[in-house]
């Protein structure tokens, strides 16, 4: 897979190219203001979240403790690369340092880790709700909730570290044109000039068990759930289980979805134009689109947010007598 032809006596590589997603000044501009717009909402809509939520003692569920982890690393996950990438978009020459690269690799490869396993605990999280809802309080307490999320950390910290410490024993020594819009691995690794045989094989066998454990989590927790619902005799009761899912249900099929495409597929249907799409909208998009889901698609939510204006409205109307 790798391949070694590297020579001492070229200069290793000190910053990297980017590719970007066009070469046309107009639609640069356009991009800039589109993706400005699209990361302005992940922050004002993932904060909204994290605030609702903090203010509600109806929110102060182990669901929504996990909500609220979700909400801010979203904003972390899009802060690492999108930043970059809108300034890149005013630049005719998209550049960033080595040691730039690989701080955006480390923490694109910590969030998204952190994120797979955010989805899994929510998803158990679920599990208990409907399946053992007596024990909920009890199996799904405050302590464990931490203790889940702190493990999830650890994962993520140990996958992140792995690949960052991996790829800098690899040498590079031009061309140094990453064929994307943010620093990936495969991208980056395909420019090395020593052998990168190692790295693929730690991102199958990490990135593979991550994945593997976290969609396990998920699938086996709702097949349980879907059992469960089915032996609800209501119909009512059914929709009622079934509704406190559906928005974490659509988070997970997106957040899956992206990556099965970008990264499952094999090499002989890979397009770079639709790789590229699919990086923006899981990169990009998809941290905006969560609170969005959860706040349309959730009743509590959208109560508790009906509360908050109900109660400033009233504190207004007082105020003014």
């Amino acid at each position: 897979m790798g391949q070694v032809t590297y020579n001492h006596s070229v200069k290793q590589v000190t910053e990297f190219i980017l590719t970007g997603l066009t070469e046309d000044s107009k639609l640069q501009l356009i991009l800039f203001g589109a993706f400005s717009a699209v990361y302005a909402l992940t922050v004002v809509g993932n904060l909204s979240m994290i605030i609702i939520i903090r203010i509600s003692p109806s929110l102060h569920t182990p669901m929504y403790f996990f909500l609220t982890s979700l909400s801010f690393l979203d904003i972390c996950y899009s802060s690492c690369i999108t930043p970059k990438f809108l300034s890149n978009l005013l630049k005719e020459k998209k550049i960033i340092s080595y040691e730039g690269c690989l701080t955006q690799l480390y923490f694109y490869a910590l969030f998204a880790t952190i994120e797979c396993y955010i989805l899994a605990m929510m998803a158990y999280d679920r599990y208990v709700a409907i399946c053992s809802p007596l024990l909920y309080m009890m199996i799904m307490s405050q302590w464990k909730c931490v203790q889940l999320l702190t493990i999830s950390c650890i994962a993520a910290f140990i996958n992140a570290s792995i690949h960052t410490i991996a790829a800098t024993r690899l040498s590079f020594c031009g061309p140094n044109l990453i064929k994307s819009f943010y620093c990936e691995g495969p991208p980056l690794f395909a420019l090395s000039c020593s052998d990168f045989s190692l790295n693929y094989l730690l991102i199958f066998v990490f990135v593979g068990f991550n994945l593997f454990t976290t969609s396990f989590i998920v699938l086996t927790s709702y097949a349980y759930i879907l059992i469960t619902i089915l032996k609800l005799h209501s119909a009512a009761s059914q929709r009622k289980a079934f509704s406190t899912c559906t928005s974490h249900l659509t988070v997970v099929t997106i957040f899956y979805g992206c990556l099965i495409f970008m990264y499952m597929r094999p090499s002989s249907r890979q397009n770079l134009l639709l790789d590229q799409m699919a990086s923006v909208f899981y990169v990009v998009v998809t941290p905006m689109l969560n609170p969005l889901i959860y706040s349309m698609r959730n009743q509590e939510v959208r109560g508790a947010f009906r509360n908050i204006l109900e109660k400033k409205f009233h504190v207004e109307q007082i105020s003014c007598f």
